[in-house]
């Protein structure tokens, strides 16, 4: 289980987000909430293979979460739930860990939060980082 969390000191104290399942459709949620995330004063980076080594939006785009050049704080999650796992354990093989995974609304998954949590991560899931930020 997850030890509590302020979501708003997370949002506060970490500006480097990478945004798995980034897409260049500007209609579609990762896009939009990339774009947010931007404009209210973070670095965000979009991971999708087929975007790789593109600017969408002024964002950065890599093919996986190790070809973005920094560390990442933040790893926001766009990807249907049975993909998250993979996605976690991707992460743990990182030489610089992200203090936070995030997945996005109706995106859960019980082993990838205890795989996350018990690596010392913190995992918050089926919750808008968008959201979350413009209720702070």
């Amino acid at each position: 289980m997850n030890k509590e969390f302020n979501i708003e000191e997370i949002l506060k104290n970490n500006k480097i987000i990478s945004i798995i399942g980034f897409s260049d459709n500007h209609i579609r949620p990762s896009n939009r909430i990339g774009r947010y995330l931007l404009r209210n004063g973070y670095k965000v980076y979009g991971v999708n293979p087929k975007l790789n080594g593109k600017m969408v939006n002024e964002i950065n785009c890599y093919a996986s979460l190790k070809d973005v050049p920094e560390k990442t704080d933040i790893v926001n999650i766009f990807r249907r739930s049975e993909y998250v796992y993979d996605i976690v354990k991707e992460i743990l093989e990182l030489s610089q860990m992200p203090k936070v995974i995030w997945t996005q609304i109706g995106v859960i998954s019980q082993e990838s939060s205890e795989l996350a949590v018990s690596n010392g991560l913190i995992y918050i899931e089926n919750r808008c980082i968008m959201v979350e930020h413009a209720n702070i």
